[in-house]
């Protein structure tokens, strides 16, 4: 079965040794591939001629093997997956020669067919070329080639008397100025990629140079004029050889403007991008891209190879989340245990989400794949089975990764709670758990009271977790140690601060 959607195609000349019975298993393959059979010859004969030897048990096909990825590298990564299809067919083959063949479109003028015959001298023949470029005089046909040409076909296509009836065709861009032949649309969108990419990284190095440590101006600074440097270079190829000056300006045009972004020029409030900022919107931009890469060129098999491992990693990982892993290792920080955290479900789900995005950035690995494969590198292409090792690498690394993020974020979390505590000020809550200065009193002797942790000091204000089951949970700043008492035999009232004192009320 054919595939219908590549990126290119490339000719490519297999030799097949053994036989008919091989020949026909070699032909399954290539058919089952989505490669086309152009061409068959006894080796010896066809467009390689004498460059092999004859051989009656050997046949050299002419297939067009089609992948995705870039023109560049295409032969090479093309000859790869003949090969690799050959060896686990077992069958005795060798790519002799593979071309790229290259079938990129030109961008002809497009045209519309007006009727001329309206044309008139004078200031109404002026206003008779206004109402042509409105479309006042259109016929309704569409064309496109060179001005000559276009004016040909708007012709040809029409009665056999068109031509005398004064038909004439008006343009409908700007390309027609341009000489023969014609951009390409390929090459053009890649250099227009290439163009932006250039002058992002002219001005995401300008920011990370003026907002970055001072010392390391001398890195940036080099980075930023490559950029500047390869976007007027992707310029100059952007515009043609007659109209080099508008590339030029069009590509210093785009860094100054990514440059004033970058730096806050063209911000309202003026606020410029920072290094974490820069550096994490580039990782993240670099992700999707190299994803989306990837995603795009999966057959059904690599599906079952890659997206499910993935998806089982992502479930295991939300179930471990559903079980409050943030909230266990903020628990942990403050010596209290889980259970000890009454936490609603919608702030244990939110935390769930929240561990989920601490594995994009782990994500690099599969993106890395996807630019591998799409630039035909050898140990990007399918086979020997190197998706199953990087599945098992990835998993381990989201797994690391998710935990590293995760304990960061606790520990954090943690942090910012025994300062407060320290300040005696309101401490940040965190997924839902909003500790609270409360007062306590006990409503029995307080030799009779039980619980765990260091003796009540009714006049001291603690931080409070709320009551869990039975039991109130709090943490005295001054110990740093959790404080776990009867719900049913204090009385729990709300302090303004943890600089008041319960005694008096006052600070």
């Amino acid at each position: 079965m054919a595939q219908t959607r590549y990126d290119q195609r490339v000719r490519v000349f297999v030799e097949v040794r053994g036989g008919v019975h091989d020949w026909q298993e070699a032909e399954a393959r290539f058919d089952r591939h989505g490669w086309p059979v152009r061409d068959a010859y006894p080796a010896g004969e066809g467009p390689l001629g004498a460059a092999l030897e004859r051989d009656p048990d050997s046949r050299v096909y002419e297939i067009e093997v089609r992948l995705f990825g870039t023109a560049k590298g295409s032969d090479r990564g093309a000859a790869d997956r003949v090969r690799k299809m050959l060896r686990g067919a077992r069958l005795e083959g060798y790519v002799r020669r593979a071309e790229l063949l290259d079938r990129d479109r030109e961008l002809f003028p497009h045209w519309r067919i007006v009727d001329a015959t309206r044309r008139q001298p004078g200031r109404r023949g002026r206003l008779t070329r206004i109402a042509v470029r409105l479309g006042r005089h259109d016929v309704g046909g569409f064309v496109s080639g060179g001005p000559r040409q276009a004016l040909r076909i708007a012709r040809a296509a029409s009665s056999p008397d068109a031509a005398a009836s004064g038909l004439a065709v008006r343009p409908l861009d700007g390309r027609w100025r341009e000489p023969a032949p014609y951009k390409r649309e390929d090459q053009l969108q890649r250099r227009v990629l290439r163009l932006v990419l250039w002058a992002l990284l002219s001005a995401g190095a300008v920011t990370l140079a003026t907002a970055a440590p001072a010392v390391t101006w001398w890195f940036w600074t080099p980075v930023a004029l490559l950029g500047a440097v390869g976007a007027v270079r992707t310029g100059l190829e952007l515009s043609g050889e007659r109209r080099r000056a508008e590339g030029v300006v069009l590509a210093l045009l785009c860094v100054l403007i990514f440059i004033a972004f970058g730096t806050g020029l063209l911000d309202r409030d003026g606020t410029a991008w920072t290094p974490r900022r820069t550096l994490m919107t580039a990782v993240v931009v670099a992700v999707i891209a190299g994803l989306w890469l990837l995603v795009r060129q999966w057959t059904w098999g690599e599906w079952v190879a890659w997206a499910v491992p993935v998806l089982v990693t992502l479930a295991v990982s939300a179930f471990v989340a559903a079980g409050s892993v943030l909230h266990a290792l903020y628990a942990e920080g403050l010596s209290l245990a889980p259970d000890d955290l009454d936490v609603p479900p919608v702030w244990q789900a939110l935390a769930a989400v929240k561990l989920l995005v601490m594995l994009s950035l782990v994500m690099i690995v599969p993106a890395w794949w996807g630019f591998a494969k799409h630039r035909h590198h050898w140990y990007a292409t399918p086979g020997d089975g190197t998706n199953v090792v990087m599945n098992v690498c990835l998993f381990l690394a989201m797994l690391a990764g998710a935990g590293i993020q995760a304990m960061g974020s606790a520990e954090t979390a943690v942090d910012r709670t025994v300062a407060a505590a320290a300040r005696g000020d309101e401490p940040p809550a965190y997924f839902g758990v909003a500790p609270e200065w409360t007062c306590v009193r006990p409503v029995v002797p307080a030799d009779d009271l039980p619980g765990e942790g260091p003796r009540l000091r009714p006049a001291a204000p603690y931080l409070s977790f709320g009551v869990s089951g039975e039991t109130a949970v709090l943490w005295d700043p001054a110990t740093r140690e959790p404080v776990k008492l009867p719900a049913n035999q204090v009385w729990l009232r709300p302090a303004a601060s943890g600089k008041v004192s319960c005694a008096t009320g006052r600070h």
